[in-house]
C-alpha cells in the first residue's frame, strides 16, 4: 500500500495537468450545424453491422482504448503505416488481435457523403464506441458524447509499448499506467470492467493456465479448474495461438460478472487476479460484483472520461477525408 500510495502521489500533478480534463474544447452537439446527421448516421450504421457480427463490440471498445492512451483520443490508432514509419496498428500489441477497423471505414464513407471533410475520425472512434456499449447489454444508456475532436497526423508502433498497459501488471503497475493518463485507480478498476466481454490470444494469459513465472505449476491464484479448462483451450504445440473468452461467465454480454468472476479466481490476466491483493481494489471489485448498477453508472463516467484523454481540437489537428491516412 505505501508503494502504491507514494505512485499515485508521484502521478498527481500529471492528473492536475488535465490529460483528462472537463475544460478541453469539446461541445455536446458538436454537429448540430455542421452535420446534424452524424451521430444518428452512425448509430444506424452501428445496430445494422452489429446485428451482422457482434464481435464489433468488443473489438470498438479495445480500439478506443488503444488509440486514447497512445499521444489521446486522436485517431493515431487508424493511420497506416508508411515506408519510413511503422505505425500503431502494426505493433504487436494490436496486429493481429484488434479488429474494428472496417467498422470505422464504414462509418466515415457514410458520413463523408452526407457531410464531406467534417466529422473527424477521432470523434468517429467515440460516437461508435457509444453505440457499441449501449448494444453490448445489461442496460446501458445510449449516454451524452462530446465532439470536437481532430485528428492526429502521428503515429509510432514503439510508443504502444510505452503506454498501453499489459496483462502483467500488479496494482502499483495498473495505478503507474493510468495514472499517466490523468485516469484514476478508480477509473482502472472500473474500466477493467470491459474484460467482460471479447476474445484474448492464449499467448497474452502469460502462461498462468501451465507454467506460471517458468515454475512448470499454473498460477496459484487461479482456480485449477479453470486452469484446466484453459490447457485444453490453449494448447502447448508450438505454432498455434488460439483465443479464449476473457470472461467464463457471460462472455458475449458487458456486464459485472467479469467482477464475479475476479471473486472466484476466474480472472484471465495476472492484471485481474491482482485486483484482489490491495486492500482499495479488493473493496472496489466486491462493491461492483454486488452491485451492477453502480457499476453500469461508474463504467460510463469512466469511458466518458477516458474518451477525453489528451484531445486535439481546433488546429491542433485536422479532420482526415481517409481515416488511414494524413491529408
Amino acid at each position: 500500500m505505501k508503494g502504491l500510495a507514494i505512485a499515485l502521489v508521484a502521478f498527481l500533478g500529471l492528473m492536475v495537468a488535465g490529460f483528462a480534463s472537463t475544460d478541453c474544447g469539446l461541445q455536446y452537439d458538436y454537429y448540430h450545424k455542421s452535420c446534424p446527421q452524424a451521430e444518428q448516421i452512425i448509430a444506424t450504421t452501428m445496430d445494422k453491422l452489429i446485428k451482422q457480427n457482434f464481435d464489433i463490440v468488443p473489438n470498438l471498445v479495445r480500439m478506443h482504448f488503444h488509440d486514447c492512451f497512445v499521444r489521446g483520443c486522436d485517431a493515431s490508432i487508424l493511420l497506416n503505416s508508411t515506408k519510413h514509419n511503422v505505425a500503431e496498428k502494426d505493433s504487436p500489441i494490436n496486429n493481429p488481435s484488434l479488429g474494428g477497423f472496417d467498422v470505422i471505414d464504414k462509418l466515415k464513407e457514410a458520413l463523408e457523403v452526407e457531410c464531406p471533410r467534417t466529422v473527424s475520425c477521432a470523434d468517429i472512434i467515440t460516437f461508435a464506441t457509444r453505440e457499441a456499449i449501449h448494444k453490448a447489454g445489461s442496460d446501458f444508456p445510449r449516454y451524452e458524447v462530446r465532439g470536437g475532436r481532430k485528428d492526429g497526423r502521428v503515429s509510432l508502433a514503439s510508443e504502444t509499448i510505452t503506454f498501453i498497459p499489459p496483462p502483467t501488471l500488479d496494482v502499483s503497475g495498473i495505478a503507474r499506467f493510468f495514472g499517466v493518463k490523468g485516469l484514476t485507480l478508480d477509473d482502472a478498476v472500473t474500466l477493467l470492467g470491459a474484460h467482460s466481454i471479447g476474445d484474448s490470444h492464449c499467448s497474452a494469459i502469460g502462461g498462468r493456465e501451465r507454467n506460471f513465472k517458468n515454475t512448470g505449476k499454473p498460477d496459484p491464484t487461479l482456480d485449477p479448474k479453470y486452469a484446466a479448462k484453459l490447457r485444453k483451450q490453449c494448447p502447448a504445440s508450438q505454432g498455434t495461438d488460439p483465443t479464449v473468452s476473457l470472461d467464463p461467465i457471460t462472455p458475449d454480454v458487458l456486464d459485472n460478472k467479469y467482477y464475479v468472476g475476479v471473486l472466484k479466481h476466474l480472472g484471465l490476466f495476472t492484471s485481474d487476479a491482482t485486483l484482489l491483493t490491495d486492500e482499495a481494489t479488493s473493496a472496489e471489485v466486491h462493491l461492483y460484483a454486488y452491485n451492477p448498477a453502480i457499476w453500469r453508472k461508474k463504467f460510463v463516467a469512466a469511458i466518458i472520461k477516458m474518451g477525453e484523454i489528451q484531445v486535439k481540437t481546433g488546429d491542433d489537428g485536422e479532420v482526415r477525408k481517409n481515416c488511414a491516412l494524413v491529408n
